[in-house]
């Protein structure tokens, strides 16, 4: 996949590498401070400690590039840690940053403009070997078909496909219907196909 890659800061509620309990340098803004607060120091490095790198890869198939990616999730997590006395079923805790990254990966994407929408990442270099060859063209060829469909089949392959969630959990990810999570990843499907007849045996 993507080999950039950058520093990973500490999980929110981490500060200077002290231990999980730990309240980052003056609390967290609008945080509850004494027992509330520790709570939501031990939560959200608990989440960072099982979901970030699993986040990271979703945000990159979603935005384009490993660097871009990090600093979405990481600014998540930092979001829900500062809002943890608003979140009221902890238990949904992974939905609501997930959702989060989601709406943040289109947020960076708008910014980016048509032109820089779709940024042609940089290929490995080809292997000697045929077979590892032959691998690293279908990669290439599946990630470029990847970038060229449309924000919401790309969202909706990437949450069925490599996140694995259910038609259900995409829906009230993205905030559609199953009904639409079905038409998209229909076309999606499609559209991946056409652009990759003939490369795939």
């Amino acid at each position: 996949m993507v080999t950039a890659s950058r520093p990973v800061r500490p999980a929110p509620g981490r500060a200077g590498g002290a231990g999980p309990g730990a309240a980052p340098p003056g609390g967290p803004p609008g945080g509850a401070p004494g027992v509330a607060g520790g709570a939501a120091d031990r939560a959200v490095t608990a989440l960072f400690a099982s979901h970030y790198a699993a986040l990271v890869r979703e945000a990159t198939l979603l935005v384009g590039d490993a660097a871009t990616a990090e600093d979405v999730v990481q600014d998540c997590f930092i979001a829900v840690h500062r809002g943890w006395r608003r979140v009221r079923d902890t238990s949904a805790a992974l939905f609501y940053l997930r959702r989060s990254v989601i709406n943040k990966s289109r947020s960076v994407l708008r910014r980016r403009g048509v032109a820089e929408r779709h940024p042609v990442l940089p290929e490995p270099p080809l292997p000697s070997a045929e077979d590892g060859a032959l691998a690293v063209v279908q990669l290439a060829a599946v990630r470029a078909a990847l970038r060229a469909l449309p924000v919401r089949q790309r969202e909706v392959l990437v949450l069925r496909y490599y996140a694995d969630l259910s038609e259900t959990e995409i829906a009230a990810a993205l905030g559609i219907s199953r009904g639409s999570v079905k038409v998209h990843a229909a076309r999606a499907k499609d559209a991946l196909r056409a652009a990759l007849a003939g490369l795939f045996i």
